[in-house]
């Protein structure tokens, strides 16, 4: 909560808020106004942090410059696909030899998978036609 409203909610209440080692007393006016400005300073200070990194972010922009962690090579995930297709690796061991992330490497094998179910289904039916071939073909 925002320390002015914490001040007006003890103050419905009747409450007097003293501190004593900034010797600030709600009760007089003189400690509700400090407290009044100490709150105003705060709000400056917290606006003009999210300015400066407002503006720093348009600098590095500028500069071409973007924020983030860089994107994994696809080159690696393709290697690492490749590795861990046609080797008894672990993923874990892939990943650490590639030298990708497992998260990255598993997200990318599901993206590889939405991107082409019909292939891995078409080849599994062509699979499945070509032995009922066979086998009628072994019947005649």
């Amino acid at each position: 909560m925002h320390l002015l409203e914490t001040a007006q909610l003890l103050e419905k209440r009747q409450i007097n808020l003293v501190s004593l080692r900034e010797n600030i007393d709600t009760s007089t006016a003189t400690g509700r106004c400090f407290l009044s400005m100490m709150g105003a300073i705060h709000q400056m200070e917290r606006e003009l942090r999210a300015e400066r990194a407002s503006s720093g972010r348009a600098s590095a922009k500028a500069r071409g410059k973007t924020g983030g962690r860089p994107r994994t090579d696809v080159a690696k995930l393709r290697d690492a696909k490749v590795l861990y297709e046609n080797s008894g690796k672990t993923a874990n061991e892939v990943c650490k030899v590639v030298g990708v992330g497992r998260r990255i490497f598993f997200s990318y094998l599901a993206k590889q998978r939405e991107t082409t179910p019909a292939k891995g289904l078409n080849q599994h039916y062509n699979a499945v036609t070509d032995s009922n071939l066979l086998l009628l073909s072994a019947r005649h």
